[in-house]
């Protein structure tokens, strides 16, 4: 038993660290292949008409004059030191400029998650619900969500509720009330897909033999859903809340930019905008990283949950 559960755990590591490496080595080829000039970005970006002398000495500093290959096993060096090394663009360590925005966006997404399961777990309930018209609209609610793009959620809640209500603001503005669109625009899509997935296994969790038991034992219909069929109906969704932090993280590049709010989104795309290979390269591997621990501690909730799946990993 306790062998087994060492090697899961070695293998849960060595996935995780192999996850981090793909990550790092997909971030720095792709990156190579936007047009652009890594020196022109650390002297300012393409306006800063820097004379070619210039340029190649930057490169040499940076190490760009080097091959590709060359280039990637230093990032790997470096890397496997904990060094993120430095932004092209804004001349700052890596890790201090991720610091600085990590927090406003796990904030965001966190919020988006606990809120979309508030509404999925909603939505379940009312498609599960006897009657098919219920059923109908629930179903009908779940796959317009599920389908919303983020952008295009972000324009109507802004048209609807900043500019033609004046309820909330178009922007971050550093507040509570700044952070509910972008909170909704993230958690809505996401609502929709739990919803769909929770709601299947709820349909099927209600025709399982404990659920003739517990009617049989007197309990209503709701009482079942809420104590006994919605627990099993929840695993599945608990399970894919390590890949929905990374979607929703992913969104976070629309959102952020679209509400002007801070964060690793907004850092993201101006990075990959100047071709910042440190900054691009930092900002995924913590996402990843991020990705990874929550992917764990989700499946440590599940098997806390449902003692099958302590058993399946033992």
């Amino acid at each position: 038993m306790r062998a087994r559960r060492i090697r899961a755990i070695a293998l849960r590591l060595g996935g995780a660290l192999f996850v981090l490496w793909a990550v790092a080595t997909l971030t720095f080829f792709a990156i190579h292949l936007v047009p652009g000039d890594p020196a022109q970005a650390i002297l300012g970006g393409p306006g800063s008409q820097a004379p070619q002398e210039t340029l190649d000495r930057v490169r040499a500093e940076y190490g760009l004059d080097q091959p590709l290959v060359v280039q990637y096993a230093a990032m790997l060096g470096r890397l496997l030191t904990g060094d993120l090394g430095t932004s092209y663009s804004l001349k700052a360590p890596v890790a201090e400029l991720i610091g600085g925005q990590l927090l406003g966006t796990l904030t965001l997404a966190l919020a988006a998650l606990a809120l979309a399961w508030v509404i999925a777990i909603g939505l379940a309930l009312w498609s599960s619900a006897p009657g098919r018209v219920a059923r109908g609209v629930a179903g009908a609610i779940e796959l317009t969500a599920a389908a919303l793009p983020h952008f295009w959620l972000a324009t109507v809640l802004i048209a609807v509720f900043a500019t033609g209500l004046g309820w909330l603001p178009p922007v971050a503005n550093g507040g509570a009330s700044g952070l509910v669109l972008p909170v909704v625009t993230l958690a809505v899509p996401l609502a929709g897909f739990l919803a769909q997935l929770m709601r299947e296994h709820l349909l099927d969790a209600l025709e399982r033999p404990f659920t003739v038991s517990a009617l049989a034992r007197g309990e209503s219909a709701s009482g079942i859903r809420l104590r006994h069929a919605l627990r099993h109906a929840a695993l599945p969704a608990v399970q894919l809340s390590g890949w929905a932090i990374g979607y929703l993280i992913s969104g976070a590049v629309v959102v952020e930019t679209i509400f002007a709010r801070p964060g690793l989104g907004r850092t993201l795309l101006r990075a990959t905008e100047l071709r910042d290979v440190p900054l691009v390269t930092g900002v995924v591997l913590v996402v990843a990283l991020v990705y990874v621990l929550m992917t764990v501690l989700t499946d440590l909730v599940a098997a806390l949950a449902d003692p099958r799946v302590r058993t399946a990993e033992a």
